[in-house]
């Protein structure tokens, strides 16, 4: 059966998103955006509050499993935080592995790891060690840092730690996300583990889901950037899966997602620039997935005030012809 995770986006999917998409349907699992970890043991309010869901069981409102994503450079310190958090209640450990980001990479984090797989072997085996055996930890990395060179090498490194599932994005830290995804890679790398895989990366359609899944075998696939562009993707993926009629959303459901949104963000006390901002990020993003966004965007872009904002929004959701199915866009 199909499995599909919702990506840990940095500064983009957090807990609210995560409730948001969540609900919608079609996902199975999440992951937190990563926790860096450089110097200490953190207290518990840190990972409260990247993870919330902690509070209710490490799921979501939905009941889908939230694994905590942590990233560092120092096997043991990781493994004391795995450690921590599945005493606070986290269902598994994902080890991030994969993060292109300049400062995170200057500090030995994220994707500059892949520059050796010993590096992933240590730090896998470590938090594998810390954590009790019936708690699952993964690894999530790309095809290498400035070349391919190391992709099969690496994956190996990460089932040989202890991992009990690793997510593969399908380029290199150089390629960041300029598009193609090169799925092909997956199939290779599925050949020489024994442990499940979850392909990421360029899945912005039903369409790009069939590709990738043709190409690389898998049956596990996390998406990002394409379910924030379009909100009900998970949902459309698992119902071709399924053979069942898909509920398509209207541009009045997404801009209700986006109005449910602000109210989290605004009982949680975030400022209203900062509410504002989000919005604007989220609309900006979905203009690769509904042709309602662009003029949504441009409409609201100069807004400053949140109470313009959410009233312009709830403006569009009330008007009937928002109520159809909007024309999504093909990648």
């Amino acid at each position: 059966m199909t499995q599909l995770v919702l990506a840990p986006m940095e500064g983009l999917v957090d807990w609210r998103v995560r409730q948001l998409l969540s609900a919608v349907g079609g996902f199975d699992q999440c992951v937190t955006e990563f926790i860096r970890v450089s110097q200490t043991l953190f207290p518990a309010h840190v990972f409260y509050r990247y993870c919330p869901e902690l509070h209710q069981g490490g799921t979501t409102a939905s009941g889908q499993p939230v694994l905590v994503q942590l990233m560092g450079h120092d096997p043991q310190l990781l493994g004391e935080n795995a450690a921590f958090a599945v005493e606070l209640g986290a269902p598994g450990i994902d080890i991030n592995f994969g993060c292109p980001s300049k400062t995170v990479n200057k500090r030995e984090a994220g994707a500059s790891l892949l520059k050796c797989p010993e590096n992933l072997f240590n730090i896998i085996r470590a938090v594998r060690a810390a954590v009790p055996a019936h708690i699952p930890v993964s690894g999530k990395i790309r095809l290498g840092y400035a070349d391919k060179t190391l992709f099969l090498e690496n994956a190996r490194a990460v089932e040989e730690g202890g991992a009990q599932h690793l997510t593969v994005h399908a380029r290199t830290k150089l390629e960041g996300y300029k598009p193609p995804a090169h799925w092909e890679y997956l199939a290779r790398i599925r050949e020489v583990l024994s442990i499940p895989m979850t392909a990421n990366g360029e899945i912005w359609t039903l369409e790009d889901y069939i590709r990738c899944r043709n190409i690389s075998g898998c049956t596990s696939f996390m998406l990002g950037r394409g379910a924030i562009a379009c909100p009900d993707l998970a949902a459309r993926i698992k119902a071709f899966e399924t053979g069942e009629a898909p509920v398509k959303q209207s541009w009045a459901d997404v801009l209700g997602i986006l109005l449910a949104y602000i109210d989290l963000l605004a009982a949680d006390g975030a400022t209203e620039n900062h509410q504002a901002g989000r919005i604007k990020q989220w609309v900006s993003m979905m203009r690769k997935g509904h042709s309602a966004a662009a003029t949504c965007f441009d409409e609201i872009k100069r807004i400053r005030d949140i109470h313009d904002l959410r009233a312009k929004l709830t403006e569009d959701r009330d008007k009937p012809e928002n109520r159809h199915h909007d024309k999504l866009i093909a990648a």
